[in-house]
């Protein structure tokens, strides 16, 4: 099956809660109200849909649309990861916001993943050993820890 990729409409929360769980991320589905308010301030957002309309993955985050760009989801169901939504997701955005001087996403140790994100040019702040910059977050306790 083939994949369309387009900006908005906020998809609807019922289909928001299946496609992150189907990633397992249940901290943003334990309160749907607080992710559906969560997406409805994202500065930027794509979804992409099979032909059947069914919601397979997203993107969104948040920038100024100049300096910054902070990439803060990106999934895709399980049954579609490997088959290019990921990367189509990631694309658009870079067509839409590539002039950004500076693109910021944190993610998991997982191998694969870091491939991918250094594959569309992000490079992880690990290997930036003679360059004066560092990486800090603070996750702030509470509800989406």
């Amino acid at each position: 099956m083939t994949f369309t990729v387009t900006a908005g409409p906020l998809p609807a929360l019922p289909e928001l809660v299946a496609l992150y769980d189907s990633v397992r991320w249940s901290a943003y589905t334990r309160e749907p109200e607080r992710l559906q308010e969560a997406l409805e301030n994202s500065g930027f957002l794509w979804t992409a849909r099979r032909e059947d309309g069914e919601l397979i993955g997203l993107i969104r985050g948040l920038t100024d649309r100049v300096s910054i760009l902070y990439v803060q989801d990106i999934l895709v169901r399980p049954d579609w990861q490997r088959g290019g939504v990921g990367r189509a997701l990631m694309e658009q955005m870079l067509a839409e916001y590539g002039h950004i001087r500076q693109m910021v996403l944190i993610t998991d140790d997982e191998p694969k993943q870091l491939a991918f994100y250094a594959s569309l040019g992000f490079q992880n702040t690990r290997g930036l050993v003679k360059v004066p910059t560092n990486a800090f977050y603070r996750v702030a306790s509470g509800p989406l820890e």
